[in-house]
């Protein structure tokens, strides 16, 4: 009986040494990872989704919709870091060639959430946009030292979720006295970054990730490339969070066209050549139905105006709550004179145009414009401008707030009633404002 037992046991010891010599520990692991995973940085990053990650998940499965998608992805992202990290503790710290595909499980899921905020403006726009900017707070995990061109991770965490910030400052207000589960995830998505990504990061990784000095060699894209004869990559993805290519900044300076456009409105000469919505051309009134406005046949210019890949140019009243002015190219002469207080402007996809809001309406929105012209004389919420290019605009009467974001050139115009505007910008620049001055109401900035 003894003989049997001692024969067995021997047989057990063999079979764990040929899984430790095959680089399997006894748990079925990779060499290594069982160890690491029981690390207490490891530790504290589960710690960190269990107090933080469910609270934001748990307010999204109350929304549903696209809030519930983004909030998944953000989630994957965190996932996918806590994966990173233990791969950190097991390799040797890569070139930035080797850095860059190291880290490209995370940017694929980064570039996932930024597609979500692409073509169309949804009604969780904010939700959207602040998710998305939240995930570069996740980038700490390429520093590499203080040549690397990066704030320090807890300064980096912190930075990222003040970009973050503008937008779910606008959920908080939107949401505020509508629904409390809107507040709820908002307030909830802060916290997971602050304090919880940045005390984690603060505890655990202050200098940085910690790359081992005896581990594997983490692969570059350029041990990765095809064989001779082989079919060549596809193409490289949009830019990412990682990339480090300056955007082109567009001429801070006015153009002479849009400013004497200004000038002749400033003057009150306001009505020769306004293209005037008719009732015939409002949705509730056309029979054709397809938005379209079409031009008057007595109107002529030197040059045809062109029209956008996008879509068809609409100048139209939704619903009698929002008027949808759409890919409008070369038109100088938009105007939108019967609107009251209730109703909303979307300017979207428009380029060379110059468009003047006659009445208080509530809200205006400039979304992916293009030297675009925008006059208007009282907005009772906020005018927005978003992901533009070259724009101007001039308020004539009040506006509360007037915010510019991921907008590259922008002149603002202000009136003597409107010298107290709140003006707020995230990750813009060449931003101008101009106020009158002296009796002849000269602008200057």
């Amino acid at each position: 009986m003894e003989a049997k037992l001692i024969e067995r046991l021997e047989a057990a010891v063999a079979r764990l040494e040929s899984l430790s010599a095959g680089g399997i520990s006894a748990r079925g692991l990779p060499d290594g990872v069982d160890e690491v995973s029981s690390d207490p940085s490891i530790l504290a990053f589960d710690d960190l989704m269990a107090q933080y990650a469910a609270r934001v998940s748990a307010a999204a499965e109350k929304i549903g919709g696209q809030v519930l998608d983004v909030t998944k992805l953000v989630l994957e992202a965190f996932s996918v870091q806590k994966k990173l990290l233990i791969e950190i503790k097991q390799t040797q710290k890569p070139d930035m060639a080797g850095l860059v595909e190291f880290l490209k499980p995370l940017n694929e899921v980064i570039l996932k959430v930024n597609a979500m905020t692409e073509g169309r403006r949804s009604d969780f726009f904010n939700h959207l946009k602040s998710a998305g900017d939240s995930l570069s707070a996740l980038a700490w995990i390429a520093y590499t030292g203080k040549d690397c061109g990066m704030s320090m991770p807890i300064a980096h965490v912190e930075e990222s979720w003040q970009m973050a910030e503008f937008y779910n400052n606008k959920v908080l207000v939107e949401y505020r006295n509508k629904d409390q589960i809107h507040v709820e995830w908002a307030k909830a998505l802060k916290e997971l970054y602050l304090p919880g990504l940045r005390d984690y990061v603060k505890s655990h990784y202050p200098l940085g990730p910690v790359w081992s000095a005896s581990g594997k060699k983490a692969s570059s894209a350029l041990s990765k490339a095809p064989p001779p004869g082989a079919p060549a990559p596809p193409p490289p993805p949009p830019a990412s969070l990682f990339s480090s290519e300056p955007s082109q900044p567009s001429s801070s300076n006015p153009k002479q066209g849009m400013s004497a456009v200004f000038q002749e409105i400033s003057s009150g000469n306001v009505s020769v050549g306004l293209k005037k919505v008719t009732a015939d051309m409002k949705t509730k009134n056309r029979t054709d139905r397809t938005g379209v406005v079409s031009a008057s046949g007595k109107e002529t210019h030197s040059s045809s105006p062109s029209f956008s890949k996008a879509g068809p140019p609409k100048l139209e009243l939704q619903m009698g709550r929002k008027w949808a002015v759409e890919n409008q190219i070369g038109r100088k002469n938009l105007v939108i004179d019967d609107c009251d207080a209730k109703q909303s402007v979307y300017i979207y996809g428009c380029k060379d145009s110059v468009l003047q809001i006659q009445g208080k309406v509530n809200n205006i929105t400039i979304d992916k414009c293009t030297k675009m012209g925008v006059v208007f004389k009282d907005v009772v919420a906020a005018c927005e401008v978003v992901n533009c290019n070259g724009v101007e605009v001039q308020c004539q009467g009040s506006a509360p707030t007037i915010s510019v974001d991921n907008t590259s050139g922008c002149q603002l115009y202000l009136s003597k009633d409107s010298l107290g505007t709140s003006i707020t910008t995230a990750k813009s620049s060449e931003i101008n404002v101009l106020v009158p001055t002296g009796p002849d109401g000269d602008w200057v900035s």
